[in-house]
């Protein structure tokens, strides 16, 4: 995957093993590929350069030794944990240089690393959840909703893998099904 400046973005996985391995060449990619965003947000908020390499350097030295310590546990997209350290550090190192005006002007949409997990770890529930539900439901409503919702199947490719007589029919058992799956869901804790 590509950035806008054609750099080549490493898999977030790719970056927590590159520096557990010591890879030059993944700190490397690591560097080029999230320092433009960092770059605009310094830009944006009353700084040069100079101070955008000052940030991301000190926050990729966070990232390496949260990483490095062996415990680091990464629950949100790497972009925004760096997005995240970085516009800590520069509201830091504003208020540190009185330049800080109230407001900082992000180059992105954000969101804070613990909203981030947050909103994942509840996602995950929920998904969690639907798996649940989803075994609870048994045949064929289980199939019927996973071709369907899962695979993409279309009401005559489902009409036909089960034999119903039309579309028709086909749709109004996956309607059945999804109220019971509904319900289900519904009645977990």
């Amino acid at each position: 995957m590509n950035n806008i400046y054609n750099v080549e973005i490493p898999a977030d996985s790719e970056v927590i093993l590159g520096i557990l391995n010591n890879s030059d060449s993944v700190l490397k990619k690591l560097y080029l590929a999230y320092f433009p965003m960092i770059l605009q947000l310094v830009l944006n908020n009353n700084g040069d350069e100079d101070d955008a390499k000052d940030i991301y350097q000190e926050a990729i030295i966070v990232l390496y030794n949260k990483v490095k310590r062996g415990d680091f546990e990464l629950s949100a997209k790497l972009k925004t944990y760096i997005y995240s350290i970085c516009r800590r550090l520069w509201l830091k190192r504003l208020k540190q240089m009185n330049r800080y005006g109230g407001d900082i002007k992000d180059f992105e949409d954000r969101f804070t690393v613990e909203e981030e997990v947050e909103r994942h770890q509840e996602r995950d529930l929920q998904l969690s959840k639907m798996a649940d539900a989803l075994q609870l439901l048994g045949e064929p409503c289980k199939t019927i909703m996973e071709d369907f919702y899962m695979n993409n199947r279309s009401m005559q490719e489902i009409c036909e893998r089960f034999g119903y007589t039309n579309a028709d029919n086909a749709k109004t058992q996956k309607y059945k099904c999804l109220q019971r799956l509904k319900k289900l869901f519904f009645q977990q804790n």
